[in-house]
C-alpha cells in the first residue's frame, strides 16, 4: 500500500511540471525580430483650402419680350453659394425691345421703334441634381442641374415692372474655379402696354462663364 501511495504522489506532481516546462520550452522557441520595428511619429500639416464660395460671372443670350419678339442680351452675375446645395444670385442685365411690327401696321406703342430694356433679379437656387459629366474615358467634369427662381424688375419704356422668375441650368466646371452654364428662365411681369393688364411671360435663354473666388 506504501508503494502505491507513492507511485499515486509521482504521477500528480509530473502531471503538473510536464506542462509548465512545454510551456516554456514553446517560449523558448519563438525567434526574437532580427530588425526591431521602428515608428516615427510625423508631424502632419494641414493645409488650409479656401472655399471659393463666390461666384463672379458674365452671360450673353436671347431674350423674348411677350407681343414685341426676341432680341439679344448680355449681363453679369454675382452668386454666393451658401451651403453645397443651396446659392444666391444677383443678376444685372441689358436688352432692346422693338414695337415694328405695330409700326407696320400704324400703331406705335413707344416713342421710338427700338427702346432700351434693363433687369435685374435676386434669386435663390438649388442644386437639384450635382454628378459628373465625362468626356472620353480620362476626363470627368463636376456639373449640377439646377432650379432658380426669385424678384426683380425690368424697365423699358420708361416704365418699371416688378418681376418674378423661375427657371433651371446646367453648370459645368471644366476645372475647380470655373464654371460655364446654360440656363432657361421665364420672366413674368404684369404690363398693360396693349390696353389689358395682363401677366407676360418673357423667356430668356443664356450662356455664361464664371469664376469662383
Amino acid at each position: 500500500m506504501a508503494n502505491l501511495a507513492i507511485l499515486s504522489f509521482l504521477i500528480v506532481l509530473l502531471s503538473m511540471v510536464t506542462p509548465t516546462t512545454a510551456t516554456a520550452q514553446s517560449a523558448e522557441s519563438v525567434p526574437e525580430p532580427v530588425i526591431p520595428a521602428q515608428v516615427e511619429r510625423r508631424n502632419v500639416h494641414i493645409p488650409k483650402i479656401s472655399a471659393s464660395d463666390i461666384e463672379v460671372g458674365a452671360f450673353t443670350g436671347v431674350l423674348s419680350v411677350e407681343d414685341f419678339g426676341a432680341e439679344s442680351a448680355s449681363g453679369l452675375r454675382l452668386g454666393y453659394h451658401v451651403t453645397e446645395g443651396f446659392f444666391l444670385e444677383g443678376m444685372y442685365g441689358l436688352s432692346t425691345v422693338s414695337d415694328q411690327s405695330y409700326r407696320q401696321l400704324g400703331i406705335p406703342i413707344f416713342n421710338k421703334e427700338v427702346v432700351d430694356l434693363t433687369y435685374y433679379s435676386l434669386s435663390i437656387g438649388y442644386n437639384l441634381f450635382p454628378g459628373e459629366v465625362f468626356l472620353g474615358k480620362n476626363w470627368a467634369m463636376t456639373s449640377a442641374v439646377y432650379l432658380i427662381g426669385g424678384v426683380g424688375n425690368v424697365n423699358f419704356n420708361s416704365e418699371n415692372h416688378t418681376t418674378y422668375n423661375f427657371g433651371i441650368g446646367i453648370r459645368v466646371l471644366p476645372i475647380d474655379w470655373f464654371s460655364m452654364r446654360f440656363e432657361m428662365r421665364d420672366l413674368m411681369f404684369y404690363s398693360d402696354l396693349l390696353g389689358k393688364n395682363e401677366l407676360k411671360h418673357n423667356f430668356e435663354m443664356t450662356l455664361g462663364l464664371a469664376a469662383y473666388f
